[in-house]
């Protein structure tokens, strides 16, 4: 007995199509680590500076090697990142991109989500073992580039939206903040969400958490650094735990998808609120099924999710693992779920999604 085996015809052009889609992948791959190095070695700053300059200059300026910096602006002019004009042999960077990578105070500011990248990357083939088993990875076991790219990646937003924008879009909180408000910053990080609060509010109180007691050192130190350390308290705890009642605000800043258990997280809010109260949670941008977030900012967040964020919930109790993308149905299951009776998007940016939560 024989069976006729039906193969697809291949179309050389598509196969072809693809291999050199894939090849300017792996250029942007490499990229990645590229930008993380003009960053850290000043040759951006240099470039937006100087305007156009040669090799031998960038390299005398950075004090860095001539071959380095000859091999890295090809790499960028290649990229379309610097210009290079054949005629001088200078390099320029346009000066659109010289806000994307060298204004940290810009909401466009990128080298933080290159570095959160090329932090992810590095610890990946720890990621390949562990996902054999669906084990998880701690947030704290991450090396450095992921805890420091990631504050780089969001401060810039959180900057431009947070007081301008997203406090102004949830009921009756600015008014609370101006009179006199008890804030809890659930997973603060770094701190920087807590600070920008507590700078605005000055009449407000603010408590900042996070499971990673590194990231509250470095919070702290943050907060005396902007002359508002005697507002804030820190507290080193899972979100399941924390301290405190009686909040008029909780936040909540691109942290509830990488907790362990995001509904007991929630009914700890739900008891740690006010009557009254109000939780904000800002999460990455999503819409509700996978082929909403078929796009260039859901594909980055994928990607995160799976080497960073699913390994983060998984290594806790529960390890609900929602993922980066879950999109509004699922926090407002998980909200519902926890006993509140109120949610509602008041706020959107290209990058995150802002809920009003409340009782």
């Amino acid at each position: 007995m024989t069976t006729d085996t039906v193969t697809t015809p291949i179309d050389m052009d598509t196969l072809m199509g693809f291999v050199f889609r894939a090849v300017d992948e792996v250029g942007a791959s490499l990229n990645c680590a590229l930008v993380v190095m003009g960053d850290k070695l000043g040759y951006y700053r240099a470039l937006a500076d100087q305007g156009p300059i040669k090799a031998s200059d960038l390299a005398r300026r950075t004090a860095t090697g001539e071959r380095y910096a000859t091999e890295w602006l090809n790499a960028q002019a290649a990229g379309g990142y610097v210009d290079y004009d054949p005629q001088t042999r200078t390099y320029s960077l346009p000066a659109e991109h010289a806000v994307a990578l060298t204004d940290e105070s810009s909401p466009a500011f990128l080298p933080g989500f290159f570095q959160l990248a090329f932090g992810t990357v590095r610890d990946a083939d720890r990621i390949f073992d562990l996902a054999r088993d669906g084990d998880g990875l701690g947030w704290g076991e991450h090396n450095s580039d992921v805890h420091d790219g990631c504050e780089r990646f969001f401060r810039p937003g959180y900057a431009a939206n947070l007081v301008s924008e997203w406090l102004p879009a949830l009921d009756g909180v600015v008014g609370k903040l101006e009179q006199g408000a008890r804030v809890h910053d659930l997973g603060c990080g770094h701190g920087s969400s807590t600070v920008l609060m507590a700078q605005a509010y000055p009449a407000s109180t603010f408590v900042g958490s996070d499971v990673h007691g590194a990231s509250i050192d470095v919070a702290r130190q943050r907060a005396a650094d902007a002359g508002v350390g005697d507002r804030i308290a820190w507290q080193t705890a899972p979100a399941t735990a924390i301290e405190g009642s009686g909040y008029d605000l909780v936040t909540t800043f691109d942290a509830l998808h990488d907790m362990g258990d995001p509904v007991g997280a929630a009914r700890r809010v739900h008891r740690a609120l006010a009557d009254d109260g109000t939780w904000m949670v800002v999460e990455p941008v999503a819409g509700d099924h996978v082929e909403d977030n078929l796009n260039p900012v859901g594909r980055a967040y994928y990607g995160f999710s799976t080497l960073l964020c699913t390994p983060a919930s998984l290594s806790q109790d529960v390890g609900l693992a929602i993922g980066t993308q879950a999109g509004p149905a699922r926090i407002h299951d998980i909200v519902t779920a926890a006993g509140f009776g109120r949610f509602r998007i008041a706020a959107t940016t290209p990058f995150n999604n802002v809920f009003e939560v409340r009782k």
